[in-house]
């Protein structure tokens, strides 16, 4: 169970992940593990992404990361074991500026975040510089808007030695209680969402998160589903994580207004029930009845969303916001000032959302 990968992506062992936008954020968690190793080998994001990493420490031994420019990690490990009497103070990393950010050193069962943006192309690393653990101990992050010309793991020369080995294993998959089935609904805590959340696995690399507590869409991602390695370990405490790169997140509260587009309804969740294994959402909008029913869309990343609506006797109008990682194109009505009008009497729309 310790050498799953924990968040943001599931990178190397059966594919890669690529960030949506320069807008988006990117957030992982890399474990260090038994045997100087790094969980996670490689991940891709586009030029221009914020990256929100963890370094969690699973092993009995301190450790920290480092990332560093193209070609320059071992220049950053050497210059690093020269430090002398200033390496502890340092956390073992020297004041170069082939480094790009880097975390304290991490003792075991302890974990430090680090945030930073890779706005040029290229191939990066990811180093622990505690003493003798340099040469060994490393991954790579693919900068680039083609992720098909990434080298197969068990060829990639930017990945440590010691995880070459690790292609193809399923092992390393985060594992579920049960075989999983796409569509996948797991009733779960999320970040970034209510405590009463739902995590859709559309396909095995297209997912997406409801907030029953509020009644909506929270966020989308694609590259993987969700691991709950933490959440069981912790008891139920501990969030469940992404396994992907989130590309739309909402950006406007509760989408659907009655009468007037800038009054928040009230809202109340009423259930769900399985269609084809998709499951239609039922709430209630100022008393009138929603049923919801997401889809991926067929092609690309993006979504479909199909509602139902109760008898209204007035205007409806739906929240598209700009900034929130998606185009929308409604089936009725026009955006426009960040809203669809839908026309008076509609009882059925669909909502088509286009990753930017």
């Amino acid at each position: 169970m310790k050498n799953i990968v924990a968040a943001g992506l599931f990178a190397a062992v059966c594919g890669l992940t690529v960030s949506s936008a320069s807008a988006q954020d990117t957030t992982l968690t890399i474990r260090a593990v038994e045997g100087l190793k790094f969980d996670v080998p490689r991940f891709v994001v586009r030029p221009g992404t914020r990256i929100n990493l963890t370094l969690d420490n699973y092993d009995d031994m301190a450790h920290n990361l480092v990332v560093t420019l193209p070609n320059s990690r071992l220049r950053v490990v050497n210059t690093s074991l020269a430090l002398g009497d200033q390496a502890v103070k340092l956390n073992y990393v020297p004041r170069t500026p082939d480094v790009v950010a880097h975390t304290p050193v991490v003792e075991p069962g302890k974990a430090e975040k680090i945030s930073f943006v890779l706005d040029q192309e290229g191939v990066y690393s990811y180093v622990c510089t505690y003493p003798g653990h340099g040469f060994v101990m490393y991954g790579a992050i693919y900068v680039t808007r083609r992720p098909a010309t990434v080298p197969a793991l068990d060829k990639d020369p930017h990945v440590a030695a010691n995880r070459k080995d690790d292609a193809g294993h399923a092992h390393h998959l985060p594992d579920h209680p049960y075989e999983l089935k796409y569509p996948a609904v797991y009733r779960t805590f999320m970040p970034d969402s209510g405590p009463a959340s739902i995590a859709v696995g559309l396909t095995p690399k297209a997912a997406y998160c409801w907030d029953a507590g509020s009644c909506r869409l929270r966020y989308a991602w694609t590259g993987g589903f969700i691991d709950q390695t933490d959440h069981w370990d912790g008891n139920g405490k501990k969030p469940t994580h992404v396994l992907g790169d989130v590309y739309f997140r909402d950006q406007g509260g509760f989408p659907i207004r009655l009468g007037t587009a800038d009054r928040l309804p009230e809202v109340k969740f009423k259930g769900y029930r399985l269609i084809n294994r998709y499951p239609e959402f039922r709430y209630l909008v100022n008393g009138i009845e929603v049923r919801e029913i997401i889809k991926p869309l067929p092609t690309g990343r993006g979504l479909v969303r199909q509602f139902t609506l109760g008898p209204v006797s007035g205007p409806v109008y739906f929240v598209c916001k700009s900034g929130d990682g998606v185009k929308y194109r409604p089936s009725v009505g026009k955006i426009q000032d960040g809203f669809v009008r839908l026309p008076v009497g509609t009882r059925s729309f669909t909502l088509t959302m286009i990753a930017e």
